[in-house]
């Protein structure tokens, strides 16, 4: 586990990031902690240039959704990337794995199956004080992170 703010970065030197349009899909399951998430990521777009109105926002039930939603906008070439945000915690049973293999392999064939980069900003944690440490705790926020990651493979896309 980390144990060090791990969402501090530099800021970008990508001049054109107010031209690109960037797809977020958020689950509402554990909104206590993916609604954090995508406030850092949201904000973090922002200030490093991406117009608001080049931000598209769809909220899906669960983890499981993500998958769906994000190819679909991948798909539509709308994008020049697309980040999946949510979160899954450990229960009692091995739904937490199948739940979290699901949604990796979903947000992967986004990448390999499209030209739009898709960005996996989903907690896999044992509880929620895990969770909660990494949406804006301590350890610092991976929706920020995300953002950052959109933001460079947004670039890359159009700059090979």
């Amino acid at each position: 586990m980390a144990t060090v703010n791990l969402s501090e970065y530099k800021p970008l030197d990508i001049t054109n990031a107010d031209e690109f349009s960037i797809g977020i899909v958020v689950s509402e399951w554990n909104d206590f902690v993916t609604e954090n998430l995508f406030k850092g990521c949201f904000e973090t777009l922002i200030k490093e240039g991406v117009k608001e109105e080049n931000i598209s926002v769809i909220r899906v039930p669960g983890a499981f959704e993500l998958s769906y939603a994000s190819m679909q906008m991948c798909k539509s070439e709308n994008y020049d990337a697309v980040v999946a945000i949510g979160c899954v915690i450990r229960g009692e049973t091995s739904h937490f794995e199948f739940i979290c293999s699901g949604v990796a392999h979903g947000i992967t064939q986004c990448n390999t199956q499209t030209n739009t980069p898709a960005i996996f900003c989903v907690l896999t944690d044992d509880n929620s004080v895990q969770s909660i440490a990494r949406s804006g705790g301590h350890l610092g926020n991976k929706g920020v992170e995300a953002a950052v990651t959109a933001i460079k493979m947004a670039y890359l896309r159009h700059h090979p």
